[in-house]
């Protein structure tokens, strides 16, 4: 069986974000592992405008392809009023089948570790067919991160490494029953 492609999701556009950050570390930890081909899918650069608003089937087709390539993904999700961003929201809705019967990992973080953006993301998932899986690696803005650099414990590679191990596991089934 060919390895399985996982899609690491930068959830934030704004400047000065730390989600690249997060993203790269996350994606360190997986190539190491080797046992799936990751890759950071940035949702900046597919300039998706909000649904709705503006023509962007340019846009929504290369998002959807982009997708549609992928077997689970990864998706690093910052809190921002006890949600997800406006700009995730955005890009999870330009997409319908692309996303369905996938799997997805939630590395989270924020004041309270980005736990209420996590569960509300979950909800989403739900409706758009996407198996969430259990692990949560939930970082702090208070202790994982120093003047906006990302500094993570080495307590969260456990966490991480399980997420990991539940999106292959769960994003292997799921192909099954998209072939």
């Amino acid at each position: 069986m060919s390895k399985l492609n996982i899609g690491i999701i930068l959830g934030s556009t704004r400047e000065g974000r730390v989600s690249p950050q997060v993203g790269e570390w996350i994606k360190k930890i997986a190539d190491e592992r080797g046992d799936a081909n990751y890759e950071i899918v940035d949702i900046a650069d597919y300039r998706l405008p909000l649904l709705g608003e503006a023509d962007a089937s340019e846009q929504a087709a290369a998002w959807n392809n982009k997708l549609a390539s992928l077997d689970g993904f990864v998706f690093i999700v910052q809190e921002y009023n006890h949600s997800i961003t406006a700009a995730l929201k955005n890009a999870l809705d330009y997409a319908r089948d692309a996303w369905n019967n996938k799997a997805a990992g939630i590395v989270s973080y924020g004041s309270v570790g980005g736990a209420r953006a996590a569960e509300h993301l979950r909800g989403i998932l739900g409706e758009l067919s996407v198996a969430d899986v259990r692990v949560h690696p939930a970082l702090s803005l208070f202790t994982d991160f120093e003047n906006g650099t990302f500094k993570p414990a080495d307590l969260h590679l456990t966490n991480v490494n399980g997420m990991l191990d539940q999106v292959l596991a769960w994003s292997g089934a799921l192909k099954t029953i998209r072939s």
